[in-house]
């Protein structure tokens, strides 16, 4: 029997320690390669989160709706942008679509069951409330208590925080994220809490609401993309194209538009 020598089993380790440190694998490369070879990224949205993402008649708007059709040009792609829920988001991720957009918040469940791209945005919850009621709603406490109700879309972090924080008001489930804050302003609720970004925005168009918290929101938050876990090519490359975009004045541009103000991760 032909006896194999040991510096050939040495060289042969050394050249399998090599190819493993050396360029990623095809299945690391998967999705990347996937995305670029069918010529389409498909990038879930729930397109009910101003400013960051919208769907109506007029079609799809948005800060990253903006930044997410940068992203397809600067890979030389088209873009497929896929309607997703608040609860559904994690599930469809990776099924329907290669990456999701749209006001996301980095959380620690979620990081569990995905990968996030660096942030883009700081963020924290504040409250929405009518501006006839500044006095009476200045913090959460005053928020919290009997008597006063809380409106929350569920599925999102929004409602996460209420369940674990709105302990003596009454929360009130409403199922359309895109006219929730006529609830306050119409004196069906009281409040709505969710991110300053977004309370900033919505008291710009319509001027019976304000805000409590903005200042200092009730939580530190940041906002980044969402990308299958098994795709590090993918959040690779995105970390890089988001670089470039906040260093080149891509993201600023844009987000002057839909925030008036550039946020810092």
């Amino acid at each position: 029997m032909k006896r194999i020598s040991r510096g050939f089993a040495v060289s042969a380790t050394t050249v399998a320690l090599l190819a493993a440190c050396g360029s990623p694998t095809p299945a690391a490369k998967g999705d990347l390669d996937r995305i670029i070879t069918q010529g389409t990224v498909r990038v879930c949205s729930t397109g009910d989160y101003r400013p960051f993402t919208y769907d109506d008649t007029q079609g799809w708007s948005g800060l990253d709706i903006e930044m997410a059709q940068d992203l397809a040009e600067k890979l030389g792609v088209k873009l497929d942008l896929i309607q997703t829920s608040w609860a559904t988001m994690l599930s469809d991720l990776g099924a329907r679509c290669d990456m999701a957009m749209g006001g996301i918040t980095i959380t620690l469940d979620r990081a569990k069951h995905a990968r996030y791209s660096s942030p883009y945005l700081s963020d924290g919850k504040a409250a929405a409330i009518r501006c006839s009621d500044r006095s009476t709603f200045q913090n959460l406490a005053d928020i919290d208590r009997p008597g006063v109700r809380v409106v929350v879309n569920s599925g999102g972090t929004n409602a996460e925080f209420d369940v674990a924080n709105i302990h003596h008001a009454t929360i009130v489930n409403y199922p359309d994220n895109n006219t929730i804050f006529d609830q306050v302003s119409g004196n069906k609720a009281d409040a709505m809490i969710t991110d300053a970004s977004e309370i900033r925005w919505q008291i710009r168009q319509n001027p019976q609401l304000c805000g409590a918290g903005l200042d200092h929101p009730f939580t530190f938050e940041q906002k980044a993309y969402l990308i299958p876990d098994g795709s590090p090519a993918l959040q690779q490359w995105t970390n890089q194209w988001l670089n470039i975009a906040q260093h080149a004045g891509t993201y600023a541009h844009i987000a002057q538009k839909w925030l008036g103000d550039v946020g810092q991760p």
